[in-house]
C-alpha cells in the first residue's frame, strides 16, 4: 500500500478545527512512516497556507512536521498562487507540485496520477 495525504484545512480561518485536521493528517503520515508504508503529503487549496505556518519553530505542529518532513511531496502550485501562499512555500523550501495542468492555473497535484501509481488518497 501507498498513502497520499492531502491537507485542505486553512490555518488562517479554520481555527481549532483546521489545526486538528492538519495535526491528524501529519499524525497519519507519521503512523504510515513508522509502519514502513510509502507516504506522500500534499498541501492543497487553502491548505497551501500551512507552508508559512508549520515551518515556524514555535508552532504547535512544528515538531510533528519535522518528524515527517521527508514525506512532504509539496504544495499545489496553482492553489498556492490563488491563495497567496507561493512566496511562503518557496521561502520555506516546499516543492511546488504542478502535475495536473488545469486550464487557467499553474498546475495542481494529479490525483489521477497518484491513484494510477497505487496510492490510496486521504484528505484532511
Amino acid at each position: 500500500m501507498k498513502a497520499a495525504i492531502i491537507i485542505f484545512s486553512d490555518p488562517n480561518h479554520g481555527g481549532e478545527e483546521a489545526l486538528g485536521r492538519a495535526f491528524n493528517a501529519l499524525a497519519a503520515a507519521y503512523d504510515f512512516k513508522q509502519q514502513g508504508t510509502e507516504v506522500a503529503v500534499y498541501f492543497q487549496g487553502t491548505g497551501t497556507r500551512w507552508a508559512g505556518v508549520i515551518s515556524q519553530q514555535d508552532h504547535a505542529l512544528h515538531a510533528l512536521y519535522n518528524a515527517v518532513s521527508d514525506t512532504i511531496a509539496g504544495v499545489s502550485c496553482g492553489c498556492a498562487d490563488v491563495f497567496g501562499a507561493r512566496a511562503a512555500a518557496e521561502k520555506n523550501g516546499f516543492a511546488l507540485v504542478s502535475d495536473n495542468l488545469v486550464p487557467g492555473t499553474s498546475g495542481l497535484p494529479s490525483i489521477a496520477q497518484l491513484s494510477a501509481q497505487g496510492y490510496t488518497v486521504f484528505s484532511f
